[in-house]
């Protein structure tokens, strides 16, 4: 699998030891997965150590500890992190299979409920869904505004046209940009290799802010945005780790002016919203590349991008919805109901190819003096994961290790109350990944670099 990582990036990685360790049970080959990708980040930084100083080191990645990252990185200690999902979210029999209704967003929640004409209660939800077909109500939900997958199996999702665009794409595209005016003396020394880059973060949930953790975590200034009202209060102690946190309202002029000032300052973006949205606010990736020559502009988007779902919402229990995995994990179990991968695989996955494309832009600024554009999807990390093939034993994985890793002892004093932090799944020879900052609340800080 990280054969198909190195390609994707154009480097290869094959100084790294990849450990031996437990497996997630799952008819997929999950843990392979997460191995696999944190890899590729770690290579890409020991491509960008190698050009910049010319030195070298032996990297190591840790097989249980990269699958327990998948899963959480926090241990709250005499706290609780309230769920992830909203109480109307999740899957539903409809007259034909099954459908998954993602409305974590008060305003996905708000269309879903919309279309099905009901009060919001899980049971009078369950009977309104049951009365339609499974595709009409997806159609229905997304054309509302809202969000949701009906369940495809493997060979459905194959002949899809959507799949078939996202076939034909590579896992991860990469354009050339404008010449650099940034000084390429502007990068770290070994042990934080990342100092001194600066990121705008336009991520949510959760494949862009596990991108911009690990790269806060080798030294970069990460500095999130998010919308005035926005909030994901299970994730965000997660992933907020080594971050700054601010607001901004896109919508409003003094806001995107505000944003296009960070970016005309900033090293790199990494962006998780749909395709198009940027586009209508004026900050399309021509603009960006126009405010900040040499920008290393990294995107994500839920179903690839070609394709007649190449704007639709999306987020991962969607995608393995859509993909045939939650069908496949079903089948394998005998469930009666779908059976999803046991953590948000995909998600983690595209996060950790976004940090490596990140950190492969600043090799080529390096070698180049000019900026690039990164885009992937969690469509094509999904066809990664489908193509290494399906295990009808894999469910009898007991996971064991995985489960018994043991956190740090030293404690990371958030702001919600102290907690453990997993140790971090990858060692790079001489540039240990270690986070200045504890985890925040969104909209702690300003939107406005620091500066020493």
């Amino acid at each position: 699998m990280l054969e198909q990582f190195e390609l994707a990036l154009g480097s290869s990685t094959s100084e790294i030891d990849l450990s031996a360790g437990s497996s997630y049970p799952s008819v997929f080959a999950v843990s392979d997965l997460a191995q696999a990708s944190i890899a590729s980040a770690a290579g890409a930084l020991g491509a960008l150590i190698s050009e910049h100083t010319g030195t070298s080191g032996r990297i190591t990645v840790d097989r249980d500890l990269s699958s327990a990252w998948f899963l959480a990185s926090i241990r709250p200690q005499g706290w609780t992190l309230p769920s992830p999902w909203d109480a109307i979210a999740g899957d539903y029999a409809t007259a034909d299979g099954w459908i998954k209704v993602h409305t974590n967003a008060p305003h996905h929640r708000a269309r879903a409920i919309e279309v099905l004409g009901v009060r919001e209660d899980r049971d009078a939800v369950a009977a309104a869904v049951l009365e339609w077909q499974g595709d009409e109500l997806e159609t229905a939900i997304v054309e509302a505004g809202g969000a949701a997958a009906a369940m495809k199996s493997l060979g459905a999702w194959k002949v899809h046209p959507q799949a078939r665009a996202v076939a034909q794409d590579p896992l991860l595209f990469f354009d050339d940009a404008d010449a650099s005016l940034l000084p390429i003396d502007q990068f770290g020394d070994v042990q934080r290799p990342l100092a001194g880059i600066k990121i705008v973060d336009l991520t949510r949930v959760l494949a862009g802010p596990v991108a911009t953790r690990l790269l806060a975590g080798w030294g970069a200034e990460v500095l999130r945005i998010d919308p005035p009202d926005w909030d994901e209060p299970g994730i965000v102690p997660e992933v907020t780790l080594g971050k700054r946190c601010a607001r901004l309202d896109l919508r409003s002029k003094i806001g995107l002016e505000q944003c296009a000032h960070l970016l005309s300052e900033a090293d790199i973006v990494v962006s998780g919203y749909r395709s198009d949205a940027l586009d209508r606010l004026g900050l399309g990736a021509e603009q960006r590349q126009a405010i900040r020559p040499g920008l290393v502009d990294v995107s994500l988007d839920a179903y690839g991008w070609s394709g007649p779902w190449a704007r639709r919402r999306g987020f991962d229990s969607l995608v393995q919805m859509s993909a045939g995995i939650a069908h496949a994990g079903m089948v394998a179990a005998g469930s009666p109901v779908p059976v999803p991968l046991p953590v948000q695989a995909l998600d983690h996955a595209t996060g950790y190819l976004l940090a490596a494309a990140a950190i492969s832009g600043l090799t080529h600024r390096l070698k180049t003096g000019r900026g690039s554009r990164w885009r992937t999807s969690l469509a094509s990390m999904a066809r990664v994961l489908v193509g290494a093939g399906v295990d009808d034993q894999g469910l009898a994985n007991d996971g064991s290790g995985i489960t018994n890793v043991s956190p740090l002892r030293l404690v990371e004093k958030t702001a919600w109350g102290d907690a453990l932090r997993l140790p971090p799944p990858v060692d790079v020879t001489g540039a240990p990944l270690r986070w200045s900052l504890a985890a925040r609340p969104l909209g702690s800080d300003p939107a406005a670099w620091r500066y020493p």
